[in-house]
C-alpha cells in the first residue's frame, strides 16, 4: 500500500538512503517502522534476519548530483516523529499494565454491554473455562485475560492504535510476567484476517477464543447479528476465527460447553441466543470447508448434524470420502436416505418405536444379527478416532440391508412389530450415521 501510495505521489522518483541514530533502536521496532510509513511515507530497512537497521529510505521527486540537503532534511524530519515514540515507550513503561485495568471502566465498549472494564471482568472468567476446557494453564489465562486490554490507555496505543496488543506484549514483557501470560496480550486478536496466523498453542489460544466469543455471545444477547451483506462488528470473522483455532489447533473443546461459557459469563444480563449463535458458526463452518475444496454434498453430511467438536471434522470428511470410493457405497447411502424418510414420517405420524426380541422375518433377524456382530469392533475403530475404518465396518451391511428392504414389510398391521421394525431402522441410522449423516451423499 505504501509502495502504491508514493508512486502516486512522484512523477520522478528516485531513492536515497538515509540513517537515524542508532539508541533509538531500543523502541519496540513496530513503533519506528509505523511512524516512519505513516508519517513520512518512509521505507525502513531491515538486516537478513528481518531486524530493523537504523536505516531507511526515502524516495524524492527530482533527481540530484548531490543529494546531500535532501538526505539531511528527510534525517533532521524523521527524529522528532522517532524521539515521540521513544517518549511515548518510556513513559508508558512507569506504569505496570495491571495498574492500568482500573483506567478501563471509563472506556465504553457498548452502551448495552458496558465498559472496557466490565467486558475485562466477562473476558478473564470466560478464558479460565475455556482453559480448563482445553487443557490450559486456568490462572495465567485469567491473568492474561485481565491484561489483554490494559495497552488501550497508553500513549503509544493512544497515537498508533494499530500497535493495540503488540505494545501489550512489550509492556507485559517489561514487567516480568510470564512468557505466555505477554505473548497472550498481543495474540489474541488473532486470527485477524483469512490467513492470518493462529495463536499460539496454551493460554494464548485460550484468551483469543474468549475475547471472540464472548464478542459474539454478547451482540448476539443483544439482537445485532448480522445482516445480508452488513457486519458492522466483524461477527463472520470472530466466528471464522473460533472455527480456525480449534479445527486447526486440533482441540478438543466441544462447541456447546465453549457457548455455554461465553452466555454465562454474562449472568443473564444478554438474551440466550445459544442456537442461532450455533447455527451461525456451522453456517461459517461450510463456508470454511468450501474453501478447503470439500463438495456441497460431503458437507452437508458431516455439518448438518452439528458435531460438537469441530477439530475431527476434517478426518469425517476424509472418512466419508474413503467410504464413498467403496461399491456398496451408492447402495448404502440410498437406504440411509430411506430409512431417514421412513422414521420421519413414522415420528410425524406419532407411530411407536420400541425394539422387542421377536423379530419374524428372516431378514429381519439377518441385519439385526449383522448389524450386531459389526458394532463391537466399528466403535473401537470411532473410539481411537479413526473415522474411515468405521464407516468402512458398514460395507457388509449392503447385502442385508438390501435383503430387509426387499423381503420386510417396515409398516406392518401389527403395531408392536411394526415398532420393532421401525427400532431396528433407527439403531441402523444412528449407527451408520455417527460420523456423518450418510443420507445427505446419496444421489
Amino acid at each position: 500500500e505504501l509502495l502504491d501510495e508514493v508512486t502516486a505521489l512522484v512523477e520522478w522518483p528516485t531513492v536515497y538512503v538515509c540513517r537515524f541514530e542508532s539508541e533509538f533502536l531500543a523502541v519496540p521496532q513496530e513503533c519506528l517502522i509505523l511512524t516512519m510509513k505513516t508519517n513520512q511515507k518512509y521505507f525502513p530497512l531491515f538486516d537478513e534476519g528481518g531486524k530493523l537497521k537504523h536505516q531507511f529510505l526515502v524516495v524524492s521527486n527530482m533527481e540530484l548530483a548531490d543529494p546531500k540537503k535532501v538526505i539531511e532534511g528527510n534525517e533532521r524530519v524523521v527524529r522528532p516523529r522517532l524521539a515521540d515514540a521513544r517518549f511515548f515507550f518510556d513513559t508508558d513503561k512507569k506504569t505496570r499494565l495491571g495498574d492500568r485495568v482500573p483506567e478501563l471502566a471509563s472506556v465504553v465498549y457498548h452502551n448495552k454491554l458496558g465498559s472496557q472494564g466490565e467486558r475485562v471482568e466477562r473476558v478473564t472468567q470466560l478464558a479460565g473455562e475455556v482453559a480448563t476446557l482445553i487443557g490450559a494453564d486456568r490462572a495465567r489465562a485469567e491473568r492474561a485475560a485481565t491484561l489483554a486490554k490494559a495497552d488501550l490507555p497508553t500513549l503509544m496505543v493512544g497515537e498508533f492504535p494499530e500497535l493495540q496488543g503488540t505494545m501489550g506484549r512489550y509492556y507485559a514483557q517489561n514487567d516480568g510476567e510470564a512468557p505466555d501470560v505477554a505473548a497472550a496480550c498481543a495474540e489474541h486478536y488473532r486470527p485477524r484476517f483469512a490467513g492470518d496466523a493462529l495463536p499460539s498453542a496454551g493460554v494464548p489460544t485460550a484468551v483469543a477464543l474468549a475475547d471472540k466469543l464472548e464478542t459474539l455471545a454478547g451482540l448476539f444477547g443483544i439482537g445485532q447479528t448480522p445482516t445480508g451483506d452488513k457486519d458492522p462488528f466483524a461477527l463472520r470473522r470472530h466466528a471464522l476465527g473460533v472455527i480456525r483455532i480449534l479445527v486447526e489447533g486440533q482441540l478438543s473443546a466441544p462447541l456447546p460447553a465453549l457457548l455455554d461459557a461465553a452466555f454465562e459469563c454474562f449472568g443473564g444480563r444478554v438474551a440466550d441466543e445459544r442456537e442461532p449463535l450455533a447455527a451461525f458458526i456451522y453456517e461459517r463452518l461450510r463456508g470454511f470447508l468450501k474453501d478447503t475444496g470439500a463438495s456441497s454434498q460431503e458437507i452437508d453430511a458431516v455439518v448438518a448434524p452439528q458435531p460438537t467438536l469441530l477439530a475431527q471434522v476434517p478426518a469425517q470428511l476424509a472418512a466419508i470420502r474413503a467410504f464413498a470410493a467403496l461399491p456398496e457405497a451408492a447402495s448404502l447411502n440410498a437406504a440411509n436416505k430411506r430409512v431417514a424418510n421412513i422414521l420421519k414420517k413414522a415420528v410425524d405420524g406419532g407411530e411407536a418405536i420400541a425394539a422387542s426380541d421377536a423379530p419374524t422375518e428372516a431378514a429381519e433377524r439377518a441385519l439385526r444379527d449383522a448389524l450386531a456382530a459389526i458394532r463391537p469392533a466399528a466403535d473401537a475403530h470411532f473410539r481411537r478416532g479413526d473415522f474411515t475404518a468405521y464407516l468402512k465396518s458398514f460395507a457388509a451391511l449392503k447385502a442385508p440391508v438390501d435383503a430387509f428392504f426387499e423381503q420386510v414389510m417396515v409398516m406392518a398391521d401389527d403395531p408392536a412389530i411394526r415398532a420393532n421394525r421401525l427400532a431396528l431402522l433407527r439403531d441402523l441410522r444412528d449407527a451408520m450415521n455417527k460420523v456423518a449423516d450418510l443420507s445427505k451423499l446419496a444421489a
